[in-house]
């Protein structure tokens, strides 16, 4: 029965995807949209967009087609259709929702922290686009919420960037070459605490500087050597200053110490 059933729906819909009656193509695609058919949308839809335009159902199954490729979980699909929407009816009826699901759509596809994070920046681009169109759009709190969502996720690929070259070390560098992989996280470090001054993620990056910048003084050649304990030791007293109460603080103390003990060898 189950077959019999899938072979019918099928013949069907080849029956509807082939007519010439584009009226009953476009409630059938309506149909499909309605009850999940997400896939069956999409074809149709992508078939009719074109013979519609110009239409008073041009916009309507231009922006369906997008919903429809957003349900059916073509993310790059539906962003690129909610966008062209936008830019082709920048007044229209769904201008607003479109504007707001490019931004949706990109959200949906952006990767965990450890990849590449260009799609998190273009889902900010377009969720930023879309509170400075509408200020006061009636998605702004999910738009909002999503911006500091996405912020996040970058925040979090510099610090665990920052955090792998703190784990290299010297590996592929050393300091007598003139840099090497501390430098390189107190770098990466440095700008993003710059880059995102309100992260609550402010503490471990000072923690990666600081323990960076005793690894380097302690790899340092001779004519460094100073300079970069005596540097070492301000970022110590720093850490503490701004974390009083961190865990790390015993670990700030212990380098200070360790810092004082290398300037008094080398007066004595």
């Amino acid at each position: 029965m189950a077959v019999i059933l899938l072979s019918g729906c099928a013949h069907e819909f080849n029956q509807v995807y082939k007519t010439s009656d584009y009226d009953y193509k476009y409630e059938y695609a309506k149909e499909c949209f309605a009850t999940g058919k997400y896939g069956n949308a999409v074809t149709l839809l992508s078939d009719l967009i074109m013979i519609q335009k110009g239409t008073e159902r041009a916009q309507e199954s231009l922006y369906m087609l997008a919903m429809a490729q957003f349900c059916d979980k073509d993310y790059e699909g539906a962003a690129a259709t909610f966008k062209k929407y936008f830019q082709t009816y920048p007044n229209g009826v769904y201008a607003e929702m479109a504007s707001f699901y490019t931004g949706q759509s990109l959200y949906m596809s952006t990767p965990e922290p450890r990849l590449d994070q260009t799609p998190t920046v273009s889902a900010i681009a377009a969720f930023q686009e879309y509170m400075d169109i509408y200020p006061d759009g009636r998605m702004k709190g999910t738009a909002l919420q999503r911006l500091y969502e996405l912020q996040d996720k970058l925040i979090e690929k510099e610090y665990l960037s920052a955090k792998l070259y703190y784990n290299l070390g010297t590996y592929f560098g050393n300091c007598t070459s003139g840099g090497n992989n501390y430098e390189a996280c107190i770098i990466t470090a440095q700008n993003a605490l710059n880059d995102y001054p309100y992260s609550n993620m402010r503490e471990d990056f000072s923690l990666l500087i600081m323990k960076s910048k005793y690894e380097l003084a302690q790899m340092s050649v001779e004519s460094k050597r100073m300079e970069r304990f005596q540097d070492a030791e301000d970022e110590c007293y720093g850490f503490i200053n701004e974390y009083p109460d961190s865990k790390e603080r015993s670990t700030a103390e212990k380098y200070i110490e360790k810092c004082k003990q290398v300037t008094k060898d080398a007066q004595d």
